[in-house]
C-alpha cells in the first residue's frame, strides 16, 4: 500500500511538482497507484493537465489548496495527477471518453474511473463553489461518491460499454484504403471554406495557429497551383503575427487568441506551437518574399535560444501565461510603461505598434500592429529593433512566468526540423548548430538499450519512449542530414526506426501504437491518429518513414511507408478533419520529390537555390564534385555523375534532365 501523503514532489514533471504541496494525497499514474484503487476498491479522482494551463492553476488554488476540499477527496477516492504533456497516451484515452460521453473538453481534465481504470463520468474545471453554471467541487464530489455507492452494478456496466468503445475508436484496426490526392483535395477545399476572409484563421473564436490544416492548404498550393489555398495560409499568418497573440516584444507566439481578431491571448507559450510557425514562416517567407516572415523567425529563434534553451541543448516545453498571479502581467504595457522606458522616442514606437484594450479584457493594454505598422516596422527593421531591445531589457526587471524545464523528446524534435530548416533557408549556420545541440543531447539520454525518453528533467528520465518520439526524431535526423550533409544522422534516423518497429508496430505489421508493447500501465494501447496541435503520431511516423526512404532510397522501405499509409488512410475515411495530419503524410506518400545536387561547396549557387525554396515534400541531398555518391540515389538505383555540376530533381520515379543552370533550377522549383 502506497503512504497516505503526496507522492508528488520529487517527479519529472514541473506541473505535478507543482501540486507536491496539496493537501491531497495525490499519485503520479503508475501501476502501484492503480494497484492500490483496486486493493482499496476506491474509484480514482484522475485530474489531468499542464504547466501552462491557466485554468489547471485556478482549480488547485481554488480546491486542491483547500484542506476541505482535499479530506473528501483522500477518503473517497484514489486521487491521481497527470501531465498530460508527460503522458499524452492517457490524456488521449480519457478525453476520448469524455468526448463520447458528449462533454466538451479541455483542460484540466476532471476525470472518475472504476478501481481499474475505466471511465465513468467527468468534466473539466469544477469551481470550488457552485458558480458559472458549474456545480461546486465538494458537490460533485460527494454527488459521484452516491452514484458509485448506489448504483455501483450499471456503472460497472457502461464504464466498461464506454471503455470498449473509447478502445475500438483509437486502437483499431481497418482495411487499407487506396491512396488518392482526390482526398486531399477534398480535406483543402473543405478547410478553405471554414477560413475566416478578413482576419485569417477559422472563423469565429477562439482562434488556433492550426498548423495542421495550415499545411493541408499549403500543401494543395504546391500540388495544384491553387493561389487561394496558398494565399489563405500566408494572410492567416500575417494577421496572426502582427496580432496580440504573438510578443512583439520578446519573440514567440502563445497558444491562441481568445478572440477572432487576433489581439487577445491565452499568454502561455508552447514549444510546439514556435517550432511549427518557424517552418511554416519558412516556407511563406520562400514563396512571397514578405520581410514580415523573416523578421518573425528571426526573432521567434532568438526567443527560443535566449529563453527555452536548457543547459544542455534541448527547449523547455512552455512558459506560464500568469506571473504574480496574474494572466499577461508580464507581457502587457501602459502607455506609461512605454514612455517610462523609451521616453522622447516613444512616438516612434506608437508609430509602428499599437496599444489595445478591449472591454474583455481586464488586464493591461497588449501590444499589436496594424498592417500598415507591419510593412513600416520591417523597412525600419533597425530602428523598431532597437526600441524593442530596450522594452526587452526593462521587462526582464518583471517576475518572469514560470517555465516548464521538462525537455519533450517529439516537441524537441519538432523544434530540430525547425532550426535546421530555417537555418539552412536563411543561412544561418548558427541556428543549425543549435539543432545540432538539441539533437546531441536526445541521443545522449537514451539508455544503454539506444531506447530514448519521452521526457527528461534534468537527470531524470520518463521512459519509455512513445511512437512520435522517435517518428519526430527520424525527421529531425533527415532535416540535420539535409543541413549538414552529415551520413552519421541516417544511421541515427535508422535506429530510432528500428526502436520504432520494436516496441510500437502492430502485430500485423500495418502500423504502430503510441505506446510501447512493454509499458505496463495503460489501460488500452491507442494508436495516435488524431491531430492536436501537433500532427498526430501516426502522420509524424509516416512521414518519417516516407522521408527516410526517399533520402535513402531503400526499395523496401518505400514499401513499408506505403503500407502504414494505407491502412492509417484506411482508418480516417469518416474523421479526415481531425486527422488531417494523415491526409497531409499521404500526400507526402503519393509525391515524394528528390533533389540532389553535384557542386563545389565551397562556392555553391546551385544548394542556394535548393535552400532557399523549401517543399515539405521534397529531400534534398548536396554531393562534392568528385565525392563518392552511393548515398544518393535517383530511382532505379542510378547514380548522379559526379564529375560536373548539376542538380537531379525527380518527383516519384520521374527525373528531369539534368540542370546546371540556377535559374533554371530555380524555375524548376517553383513550377507547380
Amino acid at each position: 500500500m502506497l503512504p497516505q501523503d503526496n507522492l508528488l514532489r520529487d517527479e519529472g514533471s514541473p506541473y505535478l511538482r507543482q501540486h507536491g504541496d496539496n493537501p491531497v494525497h495525490w499519485r503520479p499514474w503508475s501501476p502501484a497507484a492503480l494497484a492500490e484503487a483496486v486493493e482499496l476498491d476506491r474509484p480514482i479522482l484522475l485530474s489531468v493537465g499542464y504547466a501552462a494551463c491557466h485554468w489547471c492553476h485556478v482549480m488547485a488554488h481554488e480546491s486542491f489548496e483547500n484542506a476541505e476540499v482535499a479530506e473528501v477527496m483522500n477518503r473517497l477516492f484514489v486521487n491521481i495527477k497527470v501531465d498530460r504533456e508527460e503522458r499524452p497516451d492517457i490524456d488521449q484515452i480519457y478525453m476520448a471518453a469524455l468526448a463520447s460521453m458528449g462533454e466538451q473538453g479541455g483542460w484540466p481534465l476532471t476525470m472518475f474511473l472504476t478501481p481499474d481504470a475505466k471511465p465513468f463520468w467527468g468534466g473539466t474545471y469544477f469551481p470550488r463553489e457552485a458558480r458559472y453554471g458549474r456545480p461546486g467541487v465538494i458537490q460533485v464530489l460527494n454527488a459521484v461518491d452516491a452514484a458509485w455507492r448506489g448504483k455501483r452494478a450499471s456503472i460497472l456496466q457502461s464504464a466498461s460499454e464506454l471503455a470498449q468503445h473509447v478502445s475500438k475508436r483509437l486502437g483499431g484496426s481497418s482495411a487499407p484504403s487506396q491512396l488518392s490526392t482526390d482526398t486531399a483535395r477534398t480535406l483543402a477545399s473543405g478547410i478553405y471554406d471554414m477560413i475566416d476572409r478578413q482576419l485569417g484563421g477559422l472563423r469565429g473564436a477562439p482562434k488556433f495557429p492550426n498548423a495542421p490544416f495550415m499545411q493541408a492548404l499549403w500543401l494543395s498550393w504546391l500540388r495544384s497551383d491553387n493561389q487561394e489555398h496558398r494565399d489563405a495560409v500566408t494572410e492567416s499568418m500575417q494577421h496572426m503575427l502582427s496580432g496580440g497573440i504573438y510578443d512583439h516584444v520578446g519573440g514567440g507566439l502563445a497558444r491562441y487568441s481568445t478572440d477572432a481578431q487576433w489581439l487577445v491571448p491565452h499568454f502561455e507559450k508552447m514549444l510546439y506551437d514556435n517550432a511549427q510557425m518557424i517552418r511554416q514562416a519558412n516556407w511563406a517567407y520562400a514563396a512571397t518574399g514578405n520581410e514580415l516572415f523573416r523578421i518573425r523567425i528571426e526573432d521567434t529563434v532568438a526567443w527560443l535560444i535566449r529563453e527555452m534553451q536548457l543547459p544542455d541543448g534541448t527547449f523547455a516545453s512552455s512558459l506560464d501565461a500568469d506571473s504574480e498571479g496574474e494572466e499577461g502581467l508580464f507581457y502587457t504595457w501602459t502607455k506609461h510603461d512605454i514612455e517610462a522606458v523609451l521616453g522622447d522616442d516613444s512616438s516612434l514606437f506608437f508609430n509602428h505598434f499599437t496599444l489595445s484594450k478591449p472591454d474583455s479584457w481586464e488586464g493591461d493594454p497588449i501590444i499589436h500592429q496594424t498592417e500598415s505598422q507591419t510593412v513600416q516596422s520591417a523597412e525600419a527593421r533597425r530602428l523598431v529593433s532597437g526600441l524593442l531591445a530596450r522594452l526587452l531589457e526593462a521587462r526582464e526587471k518583471r517576475v518572469r512566468p514560470g517555465r516548464d524545464d521538462k525537455a519533450l523528446t517529439d516537441w524537441n524534435g519538432l523544434t530540430i526540423v525547425a532550426l535546421a530548416e530555417a537555418g539552412r533557408s536563411l543561412e544561418r549556420s548558427d541556428w543549425v548548430a543549435a539543432a545540432k545541440a538539441a539533437f546531441d543531447a536526445i541521443l545522449a539520454s537514451a539508455n544503454p538499450a539506444g531506447r530514448l525518453p519521452h521526457s527528461s528533467l534534468g537527470e531524470k528520465r520518463l521512459y519509455p519512449a512513445l511512437s512520435s518520439d522517435y517518428a519526430a526524431m527520424i525527421n529531425a535526423a533527415v532535416s540535420l542530414f539535409e543541413a549538414t550533409r552529415d551520413a552519421r544522422y541516417l544511421e541515427h534516423g535508422a535506429r530510432f526506426l528500428e526502436m520504432l518497429e520494436t516496441w510500437h508496430a502492430d502485430a500485423d505489421k500495418t502500423g504502430h501504437y503510441l505506446t510501447a508493447s512493454d509499458s505496463t500501465d495503460v489501460p488500452m494501447r491507442i494508436r495516435g491518429d488524431i491531430d492536436e496541435a501537433i500532427p498526430s503520431a501516426t502522420s509524424q511516423i509516416m512521414e518519417a518513414v516516407v522521408r527516410l526512404a526517399n533520402v535513402t532510397g531503400d526499395i523496401d522501405l518505400q514499401q513499408r511507408a506505403w503500407t502504414i499509409a494505407e491502412h492509417a488512410a484506411g482508418r480516417i475515411q469518416n474523421q479526415q478533419y481531425g486527422q488531417a495530419g494523415i491526409v497531409n503524410a499521404s500526400v507526402l506518400a503519393l509525391e515524394p520529390s528528390k533533389l540532389i545536387v553535384v557542386e563545389d561547396l565551397v562556392a555553391p549557387s546551385l544548394v542556394s537555390v535548393a535552400n532557399r525554396n523549401p517543399d515539405p515534400r521534397r529531400v534534398d541531398i548536396f554531393v562534392n564534385v568528385g565525392d563518392d555518391v552511393t548515398r544518393a540515389k535517383l530511382p532505379g538505383d542510378i547514380l548522379p555523375d559526379t564529375k560536373k555540376a548539376g542538380a537531379y530533381l525527380c518527383t516519384g520515379l520521374i527525373c528531369l534532365p539534368v540542370i546546371d543552370d540556377p535559374e533554371k533550377l530555380e524555375e524548376a522549383l517553383r513550377r507547380r
